[in-house]
């Protein structure tokens, strides 16, 4: 059986075909991603925007081909925060349905966070069964606190790199007043994760990040051009390696950072915000060090169908309230 898998973000759309007969494993055919920000915008208005609908609507056309062309029998597309977020999400969905013939089912937060877990545990199958997991989006950020495959606590929160870039970051290079403001926000709000919505995060053995931010971030940190995901995954970045990358992040004006190798050009005007937010985060819940997972929602999003086709996948079967905490 071939499947394909589409993952709307915020920022980014990740596609994944993949062929399998066993519900607990896969053989990858083909990954790609875009960069299509579909959340532009989406903060001061409540809705999504012409043209980054129509960005995103034509790299999901052109996924949907590449999947039908490497023999994908089913296409699931998951929609995260900007889809939960926007008032219009039918603006999107709708054309996306009857134009594309790809039907995206939003998720909540939590249901995110969960699925992401199954990405990032196949991901890393060396992993403590014990460990908090971070997922810092476009829109969102969300923390998981798992035993095993089990989930203990788990929050979604609105710490996106794109919601918080656009609310906050005027300058460039950011100013440090701009940058303060972020890294307190962050902080408030996870020090309000820890204290009553996490439970005993000590009692993790590792804590795992996941999505573009860390992802790119240990990138830089390894100097990877091109990207290699075989490299990244098991990455382990110390507190202090990415505090000296946001120092030398931030310093720069936005032309520079997308010259640095490792990061992504498209993602240069958002690291910096994602970098604040992965630090705060590390200091708040008490972490030295963060182990980056290549694999995320989107192989997790494939896990959860393996493991409940036929006739259905949960994802398919449970469609989220759009008005979660995002």
């Amino acid at each position: 059986m071939r499947l394909a898998v589409i993952d709307v973000g915020t920022n980014t759309v990740r596609l994944l075909v993949a062929e399998s007969d066993d519900p607990l494993a896969y053989r990858p055919l083909l990954t790609a991603q875009a960069i299509t920000r579909l959340g532009q915008g989406l903060l001061a208005t409540k809705a999504l925007q012409p043209e980054p609908i129509r960005r995103t609507l034509e790299v999901l056309r052109h996924f949907r081909e590449l999947a039908k062309a490497h023999g994908a029998a089913r296409i699931i597309a998951v929609g995260t925060s900007a889809l939960r977020d926007a008032e219009n999400r039918t603006t999107f969905t709708t054309p996306a349905r009857d134009e594309i013939g790809v039907d995206i089912t939003v998720i909540s937060g939590e249901e995110e966070a969960r699925l992401a877990l199954l990405g990032v545990r196949a991901g890393l199958p060396d992993a403590p069964a014990r460990l908090l997991m971070m997922d810092i989006g476009g829109g969102s950020t969300e923390l998981l606190l798992a035993d095993g495959e089990a989930i203990r606590a788990a929050v979604s929160t609105d710490l996106g790199a794109v919601r918080l870039t656009e609310a906050q970051v005027r300058g460039d290079p950011p100013t440090p007043a701009e940058l303060e403001s972020v890294r307190r926000m962050a902080v408030e709000r996870f020090q309000r994760a820890r204290l009553s919505e996490l439970g005993d995060v000590a009692g993790a053995d590792a804590f795992v990040g996941t999505a573009g931010t860390v992802t790119s971030l240990a990138a830089v940190d390894l100097a990877l051009d091109p990207y290699d995901p075989s490299r990244v995954a098991g990455h382990r970045l110390t507190r202090d390696r990415v505090a000296l990358w946001l120092r030398r992040l931030a310093a720069l004006r936005l032309g520079d950072r997308r010259r640095v190798p490792g990061l992504e050009p498209a993602r240069a005007d958002i690291i910096v915000v994602g970098v604040v937010v992965c630090l705060a985060a590390m200091d708040v819940l008490g972490f030295p060090a963060l182990t980056v997972s290549d694999a995320g929602l989107r192989e997790g999003i494939l896990l959860d169908a393996l493991r409940h086709s036929p006739p259905a996948s949960r994802i398919g079967d449970r469609r989220s309230d759009p008005g979660a905490d995002a």
